[in-house]
């Protein structure tokens, strides 16, 4: 089985509480599922969970490669410099990133967050969509603070194939068995 989850900011990737922090478990009512991937507590976005291990396997391993799509809204705004970084792979402290391939996007249609993100009145932000194929800690924000922007709000919105589509934050969608 398959679960496609749209993870509210805030909401810790497990199903075990720690103190008075919101989990999975306050959403999904499924047994036996668990996490093909995680996102921090304070990313939004696609979720995969599933029951069968060898697919989480294979989602979740970097080695397999599998892509995962992000909308990002960052401060300020990336130059050519700073994007051509990224695509080519920056320097973190635990090592070289894979390339990312990156672009300049309109804000997507999405929901609000609660609480909103903090605006600065001198300082623009922009919207990039970031597709990367591992997932270290935090990755994607400290590639993003790597080129000197920020980043103020993660929104996961694709996994290999499987994409958020219009799933509400907070809803999740059952699929069948992966062939």
């Amino acid at each position: 089985m398959i679960v496609l989850f749209n993870k509210p900011f805030q909401v810790l990737s497990q199903f075990t509480t720690e103190g008075d922090k919101a989990t999975l478990a306050d959403y999904i009512d499924i047994p036996s599922v668990y996490c093909a991937g995680r996102l921090d507590y304070d990313s939004e976005g696609l979720l995969i969970l599933t029951d069968d291990g060898a697919l989480q396997q294979r989602i979740a391993n970097p080695k397999y490669g599998k892509e995962k799509a992000y909308w990002v809204q960052v401060e300020g705004i990336p130059d050519r410099r700073g994007l051509d970084q990224l695509r080519e792979g920056v320097r973190l402290r635990d090592g070289m990133t894979r390339p990312a391939k990156v672009e300049l996007i309109d804000p997507p249609s999405i929901w609000p967050r609660d609480p909103p993100i903090r605006e600065r009145r001198n300082i623009p932000t922009r919207w990039l969509n970031l597709v990367i194929s591992e997932g270290r800690n935090r990755q994607v924000r400290r590639m993003t603070a790597h080129i000197g922007c920020p980043t103020l709000r993660l929104i996961r919105h694709r996994v290999g194939d499987w994409r958020l589509k219009s799933l509400p934050a907070g809803s999740y969608r059952v699929l069948g068995r992966h062939r």
